[in-house]
């Protein structure tokens, strides 16, 4: 562990990335009672307090009792359903729970007294009045923990797992286990995020059934302790694996990982697995385990090339993956509610039996599962509250890498001669909603417009963030990119550490075209919900004498106002590229020449890729072949619809 620490400071100096401020240290204990679905554990929290302020009271998320009962502020939202899997309310055994047994807290400077804590935690609801939700507790402190001062937390618990439909849980003799242990919440001293007042808060929403989750960094010592039988994987490294004596039938594994905000893990019986080695080009190889269904074994190199082809499109854009393992655990279709997940280190995956491979359903998912390990863990965004920050990055940058590894209009189909793209994908959920205009990407997950979750957090921030990109061009994007990762890494950003970085580097690489800063682009895409729709409206020529005055009539048909380019063709063979700041509802365009005007399209290099309808981004005078693309369009259509099954995996 010491030569790995040595290498992380000097990949970090060498990269110019921080160390995390770790302030959370983890030691836990816990054991797997696989009959009665149940966890035994107990837990000692080192955690810092990195702020200026007296921390009177400390506040931890227990999100387990999310699947308590019907009561909870998670089965309310949700209805007791998860992508399209649902909670069987009627079997006892499919609820869950989690419950403190005894609390302790120690001053690990010996400046405060012991206090037993047992019996003094609080249940809270900071986001609803919904006081049946147990999500979250507060513990107030006798003694307040100094700034600077670091305290230990002793903990016992007992939890049940739920049967799986909603990420964690059991299936029969399969475990995945996520959201599992009393973890504290993040206290947000002034200066992080949106924290502008003269103290800091504690930032610990409850479980709702549309966000994720928000923590600190830390390191984990994990002890899980499981029948012989069982095949475990978790985040970090395994350090020791040791049977136990007495001849109990059980075995004692620990894991460590260092600057990670999560741990997570899962027992099977029948996982086989498949190791293998990402060989990086400079050195650092990363360890990647498969923990397969025996049905599923035929795809192991599917999963596997994806996930390489991800660690090295992330290492070269955006930054050195820091970690040398990495889990991805294919669940079974009985616990499909586990598949597509993201914890450090360690992700689940998602597919059947027999899917072809120009289907490419386990592919997309150990792409877009893998890049977490960038906007979830590295950047530690609140998915709480900027849940587009974690997933709608991770969309684009989906896309991005599919699109590269297997085909531009073919990355996710290329099955019987229909192909779709994955980020064309992405803009496909977005353009087809029934109302575009429902609302913007930004706002508390949970406080999203009911049934558009997914479309404004996922698909439309993928759009805008492939439109900017169109804007200032792939090399200044990369650079934007870069820039983010690398100085927001282990900090927590918002929406306004990134539109910070695009302001300080856009406007300069493209020579201010589009003036001092950028913010209105992101009034129009993230804050507000304008639709971007141009149609190249008209084309007229009119002979006179020896040359030919043409028009060309551009319509702005939505609210959002956008730069755009116009390319006009001539019947002589020459064309002309003509800008307009697309802010009036109408624009013509004169132009005097010997030849006509034959055809003009507006945005002909998709830039605006925002822009709902790319139909009416053309016109042309000269025989139509629209029967062909209608017919065309239709397959495509069939397509798409067959694809909604995806969904669920993410």
């Amino acid at each position: 562990m010491k030569h790995l620490l040595l290498f992380f400071l000097f990949s970090n100096a060498v990269l110019g990335q921080t160390p995390s401020p770790r302030n959370a240290n983890y030691e836990i204990d816990v054991t797997l009672e696989p009959t009665t679905k149940r966890l035994s554990g107990r837990q000692t929290l080192h955690w810092r307090n990195t702020s200026n302020d007296l921390i009177t009271e400390l506040q931890f998320h227990l999100y387990l009792n999310a699947f308590r009962n019907d009561k909870s502020t998670f089965m309310r939202e949700s209805g007791g359903q998860l992508r399209g899997t649902y909670i069987d309310k009627n079997d006892e055994l499919a609820w869950g729970s989690i419950e403190l047994l005894s609390t302790r807290l120690t001053h690990d400077n010996g400046t405060g007294a012991a206090e037993n804590l047992t019996g003094k935690a609080q249940f809270i609801q900071p986001d609803d009045s919904n006081l049946d939700d147990r999500t979250v507790i507060r513990i107030p402190l006798a003694s307040p923990v100094r700034p600077g001062e670091t305290i230990a937390i002793d903990m016992a618990f007992r939890a049940k797992l739920p049967k799986i439909f909603a990420r964690t849980g059991f299936s029969r003799d399969y475990f995945l286990v996520g959201q599992w242990f009393p973890k504290i919440g993040v206290y947000e001293s002034p200066g992080t995020r949106y924290q502008t007042g003269p103290r800091g808060r504690w930032n610990c929403h409850q479980f709702h059934a549309h966000s994720e989750f928000y923590a600190d960094y830390g390191v984990y010592d994990v002890r899980i302790t499981a029948p012989n039988e069982y095949v475990i994987g978790a985040t970090g490294q395994l350090q020791t694996e040791t049977k136990a004596k007495t001849g109990s039938g059980a075995k004692t594994l620990r894991y460590h990982a260092e600057d990670v905000v999560d741990f997570a893990w899962t027992a099977s019986p029948l996982f086989e697995v498949v190791d293998d080695v990402w060989k990086r080009p400079f050195g650092g190889n990363v360890n990647i385990r498969l923990l397969m269904q025996p049905e599923h074994r035929s795809q192991a190199d599917r999963h596997l090339y994806a996930a390489k082809a991800a660690l090295a499109y992330f290492d070269r854009v955006l930054g050195r993956y820091p970690f040398s393992t990495l889990t991805i655990v294919d669940p079974p279709l009985h616990g499909s509610g586990s598949a597509g997940m993201e914890y450090p280190t360690f992700i689940t995956a998602g597919t059947s039996w027999g899917v072809p491979e120009g289907l490419r359903a386990p592919e997309v998912v150990t792409v877009h599962e893998f890049g977490h390990q960038y906007f979830m863990q590295q950047l530690a965004s609140n998915e709480f509250e900027e849940a587009w920050l974690d997933e709608g990055f991770n969309q684009y940058f989906e896309g991005r890498i599919m699109d590269e590894t297997y085909g531009l209009r073919s990355s996710q189909v290329d099955w019987f001669g229909y192909r779709m793209g994955d980020l064309e994908s992405s803009r496909d959920g977005y353009v087809r909603l029934d109302n575009p205009a429902i609302g913007p990407s930004f706002g508390n997950t949970w406080q999203l417009p009911d049934g558009y979750y997914g479309e404004l957090t996922y698909s439309k921030t993928a759009t805008w963030l492939r439109t900017l990109e169109g804007l200032v061009g792939r090399k200044t994007m990369d650079e934007i990119m870069r820039t983010y990762f690398q100085r927001w890494q282990f900090r927590h950003p918002n929406a306004e550490s990134f539109i910070a970085i695009v302001n300080e580097i856009a406007p300069a690489r493209t020579s201010f075209r589009y003036g001092q800063d950028m913010n209105w682009f992101f009034d129009q895409v993230l804050y507000g919900d304008k639709v971007c729709d141009y149609e190249l409206f008209k084309i007229r020529n009119n002979k006179r004498g020896g040359s030919t005055r043409s028009t060309v009539q551009v319509m702005r048909r939505g609210d959002a106002q956008m730069p755009v380019d116009v390319l006009v063709h001539f019947d002589d063979g020459k064309e002309v590229m003509l800008f307009w700041d697309g802010k009036a509802r109408t624009n013509t365009f004169t132009l005097n020449q010997k030849a006509e005007v034959v055809w003009a399209t507006v945005d002909p290099k998709q830039k605006l890729y925002i822009d709902t309808n790319f139909n009416n981004n053309s016109l042309t005078l000269q025989p139509s072949s629209a029967p062909a693309a209608k017919y065309a369009t239709k397959m495509l259509f069939w397509v798409q619809n067959w694809m909604q099954w995806l969904s669920w995996l993410f």
